[in-house]
């Protein structure tokens, strides 16, 4: 059975609500981060970074929430969270899956720190280009490759809904509350949350 390592308020919540979504039996382990628990060696050991979410499958082990997602929604494919290889959506899925870290988080952390960096020496461009470029793509919905619920949807919100309704860093826009309500709607994402919220 997987276990994943998590923590409230943090990027966590992406790979729960996904273990949610997947439907499958797994562990909850709480990693307590007021008591330092991240450092210790025994976790230091699944995940070096010292950061949650991680993830151990037997004797595999990973983290970042992005990967996470990814595998498991390859780990369960039944629950067609992911396009098959081969099947022409993956592309987009790929891309979507991982714009949430390199582009959404960095544009965030952009905006909070009210760091200037020139578009050109930032990876995630510049914070308003990653916002209008999400914007675009969560208004054609209902989700972010069209018609169907994919792990992306779940990086993808997940980061959107912390950065505009959890921290209130960024504003919202009508796109962004229809995607976010969308999500929320689901009932993986409310166990998720029933369970983040203790």
């Amino acid at each position: 059975m997987m276990k994943l390592y998590w923590a409230p308020r943090t990027r966590s919540f992406s790979a729960l609500w996904m273990m949610e979504e997947a439907g499958q039996p797994y562990e909850r382990v709480l990693v307590d981060m007021s008591a330092n628990a991240q450092k210790s060696p025994g976790y230091l050991a699944i995940n070096p970074m010292g950061k949650v979410p991680a993830l151990k499958d037997g004797d595999a082990a990973m983290a970042e929430a992005a990967a996470i997602c990814a595998y498991v929604a390859e780990r369960y494919p039944q629950t067609k969270l992911a396009p098959p290889l081969g099947d022409p959506r993956r592309t987009k899925y790929l891309y979507w899956l991982f714009f949430a870290p390199t582009c959404i988080e960095p544009a965030i952390m952009q905006i909070y720190t009210k760091m200037q960096v020139p578009s050109m020496m930032a990876g995630w461009g510049e914070a308003t280009q990653v916002f209008d470029v999400l914007d675009a793509a969560v208004a054609k919905g209902p989700w972010i490759l069209g018609e169907e619920f994919s792990a992306a949807d779940v990086v993808i919100c997940s980061g959107l809904n912390f950065a505009i309704k959890v921290f209130k860093m960024v504003p919202t826009r009508p796109s962004f509350d229809r995607y976010i309500a969308a999500c929320a709607a689901r009932p993986a994402f409310q166990r998720a949350s029933e369970i983040a919220a203790g």
